[in-house]
């Protein structure tokens, strides 16, 4: 007897659950995604804009997918928010959002590349997209934020030459370094980078007896950083 009532009561309590379970239109996911978005929960609320998306409603759609790369964004899953901005843009190239997503896209480029000691690849792919969101898009109150992110990704590729050069410093492939060192030298910089990489090729030059060479990455250091410290370390063996 127990047995049965213990059948019967687990039927009823999954029909009770069966018709209390609501199905919400498209509408009310929408809603309730954009409540989500708005408390912060971006996890959720990316899942319900993926499915507003996905039922392909022409008046809500485009809405959906936007929302749903500005929740994985707002989360830093940048992969996630580049291929939605991607897809966005590609499906709705006249929608008013257009270029805010041809924008962060370009800034989700930015954020998955590696720091300086590694490969470039995504910085130089981030640096492309920037410039072709400038050229596509030159009126954008964006425009200023994607220059500016063009620069922080061009700094990072001089860094990556002067840690390369460092590299070989420090392997003592002085060749190679130097090489390294003119590249960033040569971009006329007034920055670490540039004063590092003049304390490296005098030091270096001179190390390969190169005392004339030497002497003008000396003298270019002094007359840019007067008093800095790699000058100053220099000094005693130009005077």
């Amino acid at each position: 007897m127990k047995k049965y009532l213990l059948i019967l009561t687990a039927i009823l309590i999954l029909g009770a659950c069966a018709r209390t379970s609501v199905v919400l239109t498209t509408e009310e996911k929408l809603a309730k995604a954009d409540e989500l978005f708005a408390r912060g929960k971006y996890a959720r609320a990316a899942e319900l804009y993926g499915d507003v998306y996905f039922e392909r409603q022409s008046a809500s759609s485009a809405r959906a997918l936007m929302r749903q790369a500005d929740s994985y964004f707002k989360i830093n899953k940048f992969s996630e928010a580049r291929f939605s901005y991607q897809e966005f843009a590609e499906s709705f190239p006249t929608h008013p959002e257009v270029s805010t997503a041809v924008f962060r896209y370009a800034v989700c480029l930015y954020e998955e590349s590696n720091g300086p000691q590694y490969d470039q690849t995504e910085s130089m792919q981030a640096i492309d997209a920037f410039r072709r969101f400038m050229d596509k898009y030159p009126n954008s109150v964006l425009y200023d934020d994607a220059l500016g992110y063009i620069k922080k990704g061009q700094y990072k590729l001089i860094e990556k030459k002067f840690l390369t050069g460092y590299t070989y410093y420090k392997m003592k492939d002085y060749s190679s370094a130097l090489m390294y060192f003119k590249e960033v030298t040569d971009l006329g910089n007034s920055d670490r980078l540039d004063r590092e990489a003049l304390y490296y090729s005098a030091k270096l030059l001179r190390k390969q007896k190169l005392t004339d060479e030497a002497k003008e990455q000396f003298d270019k250091l002094v007359s840019k950083y007067p008093g800095s410290k790699e000058a100053k370390k220099l000094d005693k063996y130009f005077k």
